[in-house]
């Protein structure tokens, strides 16, 4: 009996010396949505993706650089890039970031008002799988939605610890109070962090002093204009959805009419209330035509 305990006593030590000498796993899990919309209102002043750069490789090597001195005693897995795109088709933007190495971009769908569908579940699935296998030991998630919190239970429930990280809000906060009460730290990176990665892009002006403004026609014909290439693109479910909010359009894709007409008409819309009404005019008439 003595002999076999000491044997059991032998093969414990080896195991736990093993367990000793196999390092600890961490993995970065980035809701690009959050960033986005976070990280430009700070630097930049607004949420809308077309008014500011990100340099999406700069961030993820700074995550990484963080996640280096806070996991000191860990090696990266990888980091994932959740974001949304249409019929999940990688952007040439998507692409870059999914060529850069130890990075998997995991991509949900785009609906109708460009609102990101689809990415918490990737999230959640990626989360629970990887702690269920004893992949990593920690996650660091940058994100903010309250519907991660079942992602973060489920990690924690195969013995994973989620350490959540921000980006500094100006006024409150851009993060649900449930996620922050569920996970095992929390930390909120400054301006300072996010500064170099975020560049305002240049206002485009196409007044032309002199120039009559275009005639309600002309912008009507334009918005009709828009809307086919729109219905092409998005197809009749999107148009579908997009229906019963006639006369208001959402603000994403009231945001993209105007953008795409004053590219068209060469002339800037803004404070020109009656010619902003007969575009979007021209917009439901072709969308209802067709519905």
């Amino acid at each position: 009996m003595g002999a076999r305990l000491e044997r059991t006593n032998e093969l414990l030590q080896r195991v736990l010396a093993e367990v000793g000498k196999t390092p600890s796993t961490h993995a970065i899990f980035v809701d690009a949505g959050y960033v986005y919309a976070a990280a430009g209102l700070l630097v930049a002043g607004t949420e809308d993706r077309r008014s500011f750069d990100l340099d999406a490789e700069g961030i993820i090597e700074a995550f990484i650089d963080k996640a280096r001195i806070i996991f000191a005693d860990s090696r990266l897995l990888r980091v994932y890039w959740y974001d949304g795109a249409r019929r999940r088709i990688h952007t040439p933007e998507q692409q870059l970031i999914a060529e850069l190495p130890d990075v998997k971009v995991r991509l949900g769908n785009l609906n109708a008002n460009n609102q990101q569908k689809g990415v918490d579940s990737l999230i959640r699935t990626d989360l629970e799988s990887l702690a269920r296998h004893r992949a990593i030991s920690d996650a660091a998630l940058v994100g903010g939605d309250e519907d991660l919190v079942s992602a973060v239970e489920a990690a924690q429930g195969y013995g994973a610890r989620v350490h959540l990280w921000g980006i500094e809000a100006s006024e409150g906060r851009n993060q649900a109070e449930p996620l922050l009460w569920e996970v095992d730290s929390q930390r909120t990176f400054d301006l300072d962090f996010y500064k170099p990665f975020v560049t305002r892009r240049p206002v485009t002006t196409y007044e032309h002093e002199g120039d009559p403004p275009p005639s309600r026609d002309q912008v009507r014909f334009i918005g009709a204009q828009i809307a086919a290439t729109w219905l092409a693109e998005r197809g009749r479910m999107a148009m579908g959805e997009l229906l019963p909010g006639h006369p208001y359009l959402p603000g994403p894709v009231d945001q993209d009419l105007l953008i795409e007409a004053e590219k068209l008409l060469q002339r800037s819309l803004r404070g020109h209330s009656v010619l902003r009404r007969a575009l979007r005019d021209g917009f439901w008439q072709h969308l209802q035509s067709n519905y």
